[in-house]
């Protein structure tokens, strides 16, 4: 038996009264259990913290010993149990070690998909599917007209470009997919690395995930045209306004973080609205719930074949 109370918002979060934790609570709580590393997804301070090995190793760097109090980290697709609540993390294709959240409760299967993408991703684990009653999805960009492009011939157009490109991405995930799509796709390029993005890719390599060549920014390299492109974190990017003898772009999959509508770099770690409704037709689910974004589409598109609840 579904039950409709299963998960739900409170001020810390998303919390299961059943066994007493939270998925990726937003305030410090006794026991959290983290879907992946990005900031609005980990938070520092919890007591108990439930995660893959990958996602800690992130937290560390990031937090120190405000990681938690005592982690548990567990393999992929590794039952184990919080009360009377079996959980087991599943690939989830969005970053390293980030995971969808298998909760079993008497019998009923309820699959947390924290952040996720379909898309093919050489620096990270591939998202795998599995069944569950409930599909607790998020809905980032759960619109019909919302469709990512290719990420391949999104990086090819680098190749088009030939003076020094200054470009944007956030540090953890999206700036290592870049290097690595920009080795195997443009080549040509040489690749300097915001110098705080460095031990993050520190952390890819002793994963096993090799993103290939490339070297920390020097401010003297980028005086020449020599197809440097310089991947910097949105802090640093917003300071570089007036640079001039660079193309400047934004990887990202919103459009208001594009630079202009000539120059766009589409390239999003979350899945589009063709991904959702595979990933809904591959779990098979009798309810979906969404969050972190509007799940009307969803609730509209599915009408009275799918019950289709908003949690956010």
């Amino acid at each position: 038996m579904i039950l409709d109370d299963f998960i739900a918002f409170n001020t810390n979060g998303l919390y299961c009264r059943y066994a007493d934790f939270y998925l990726d609570p937003q305030l410090p709580v006794e026991n959290a259990v983290i879907s992946h590393a990005h900031a609005d997804h980990a938070k520092s301070g919890n007591i108990n913290v439930y995660t893959t090995d990958a996602t800690y190793a992130f937290m560390q760097l990031r937090y120190g010993k405000s990681s938690a109090k005592v982690s548990y980290t567990v393999a992929y697709n590794t039952p184990f149990t919080i009360g009377d609540v079996q959980l087991i993390f599943i690939p989830a294709g969005h970053m390293p070690g980030s995971a969808q959240v298998l909760m079993q409760y008497k019998g009923t299967r309820y699959l947390y998909t924290g952040d996720y993408k379909l898309q093919p991703d050489a620096t990270c684990e591939p998202l795998e599917f599995v069944k569950a009653d409930v599909l607790i999805t998020e809905s980032t960009f759960a619109d019909p007209n919302t469709a990512h492009p290719d990420p391949v011939e999104e990086i090819k157009k680098l190749n088009d470009i030939k003076i020094n490109i200054l470009l944007g991405a956030y540090s953890l995930g999206k700036s290592q997919r870049l290097i690595k799509m920009i080795n195997d796709y443009a080549p040509q390029k040489k690749i300097l690395v915001h110098h705080r993005i460095m031990p993050v890719n520190a952390i890819y390599q002793k994963m096993g995930f090799d993103l290939g060549a490339h070297q920390v920014y020097g401010r003297k390299l980028m005086k020449e045209q020599l197809e440097y492109v310089y991947i910097v974190p949105p802090f640093t990017f917003d300071s570089y306004l007036r640079a001039t003898g660079v193309k400047r772009l934004f990887a990202s999959g919103w459009k208001n973080l594009q630079v202009n509508a000539q120059d766009t770099l589409f390239i999003s770690d979350h899945a589009d609205w063709s991904d959702i409704i595979k990933t809904i037709e591959q779990t098979g689910p009798e309810q979906i719930w969404t969050l972190h974004g509007n799940g009307t589409h969803l609730k509209n598109h599915f009408n009275n074949d799918i019950f289709v609840k908003l949690l956010s």
